[in-house]
């Protein structure tokens, strides 16, 4: 699995006027002559006059509108899995930024006019994201209501590119359609082993040149669509030893990582409007060998940096994989604790699939950014970038 509060200012124009000067008469005679009709002008300095040219009026520009609390934007860096309209209702009014749709969540939420997704933007009319996994095969939450898709193993060994383009973009238009905007999918893990593993054929191959081919071009179609693609899971779950949702899980060393798993993102990351989410597994030799790539800075830095072959710098928004149900997370901290120390790591958006703890996490996160461990600027950077406002 795993991401806008804003407040309308309006401001008025004040014009600012300088009136004109008034002329400034100089007069001098060099003679004076009596009125008289006979007498014959004589020669005299004429009156001579000098005024100040009018200065235009010039409009003051508009005071600049006032600053988000920064708890809205704090808010905005929180997506939260919803129940139904009424949890999604309850979330949004708190101010969060995203909301994520699980195969828990009620489809009435997707198809009953006027309690659905398209009710709440006009009821909540500030930009907010919506959510789903939607990969294909095993993974795709609301099947019923969005239809089967091949998992992408398949679709890289039975398709060509544009198949899989075109895959993305049907299955894009669906989630469009219903008002769902952001797709945490393709899985870019490089992956050969058996189908029903961790990753398995969630993977498009074990090939990283192919696994990259396949998954951008799904993700490509998604664009085309109006979703944005999610690239997952970041540094790469392939070969970790094991499953995030059930324990802790290491990947190879880091050097092994960039040879093979991180390959694909020089490409996937190439295209315009891709986001990408960071997983769980531990990196043995890098960073913090105690904490998820979650929750470790140096991973955050792996990725804006491009530092790997043919890598380059990313600067669009970063999910975190789901801090509430998967112990490689919950063995270690609660949801609230855990999105703080992702958000204070470098994630852009703290992801959980419940809307529990969604108070405290934005309490914890503004106490850290009053004493200074999170830079207020950081906060208000990310949540403009995850609102769409930074071009």
């Amino acid at each position: 699995m795993v991401a806008w509060v804003g407040a309308s200012t309006v401001a008025s124009l004040a014009l600012v006027s300088c009136a004109s000067a008034g002329d400034k008469q100089l007069a001098s005679s060099t003679s004076q002559v009596a009125p008289s009709s006979s007498a014959a002008p004589t020669t005299s300095q004429a009156p001579a006059t000098s005024s100040a040219e009018p200065t235009s009026s010039i409009p003051a520009p508009p005071p600049a509108p006032p600053q988000r609390p920064v708890r809205e934007d704090i808010a905005t860096l929180m997506m939260v899995g919803v129940s139904n309209y009424d949890d999604a209702r309850q979330a949004l009014a708190a101010g969060v930024g995203g909301l994520f749709i699980g195969s828990w969540t009620d489809p009435a939420l997707i198809t009953e006019p006027g309690r659905n997704i398209q009710a709440l933007r006009q009821e909540f009319p500030r930009p907010f994201n919506v959510a789903i996994d939607a990969e294909g095969g095993r993974v795709v939450r609301q099947s019923g209501l969005f239809g089967a898709v091949p998992a992408p193993r398949v679709m890289a060994q039975t398709m060509t590119p544009e198949q899989v383009q075109a895959t993305g973009f049907e299955l894009g238009s669906k989630l469009f359609a219903a008002g769902i905007n952001v797709d945490f999918a393709p899985v870019l893990d490089v992956d050969s082993g058996p189908a029903d593993g961790a990753i398995g054929d969630r993977s498009f191959s074990g090939d990283p040149t192919t696994a990259a081919t396949f998954a951008t071009a799904f993700g490509r179609g998604l664009l085309d669509a109006g979703v944005t693609p999610v690239f997952k899971h970041f540094p790469g779950h392939g070969r970790a030893s094991g499953d995030s949702h059930y324990a802790e899980v290491v990947t190879p060393p880091i050097q092994s990582l960039k040879d093979l798993d991180l390959a694909p993102y020089a490409q996937a990351l190439s295209l315009p409007g891709a986001a990408v989410m960071v997983g769980h597994m531990i990196v043995p030799d890098y960073g913090d060998p105690a904490l998820p790539s979650t929750l470790d800075p140096a991973i955050y830095q792996l990725l804006r940096s491009g530092d790997y072959p043919g890598g380059v710098p990313f600067g669009g928004v970063v999910y975190t994989d789901d801090l509430s149900g998967m112990k490689a997370i919950s063995d270690l901290m609660g949801p609230a604790q855990a999105a703080e120390a992702a958000i204070a790591a470098g994630a852009d958006v703290a992801l959980w699939i419940t809307t529990a703890h969604l108070n405290q996490a934005i309490d914890d996160v503004e106490a850290a950014v009053a004493d200074g461990r999170i830079p207020e600027d950081s906060i208000r950077a990310r949540a403009a970038k995850v609102r769409g406002e930074n071009p």
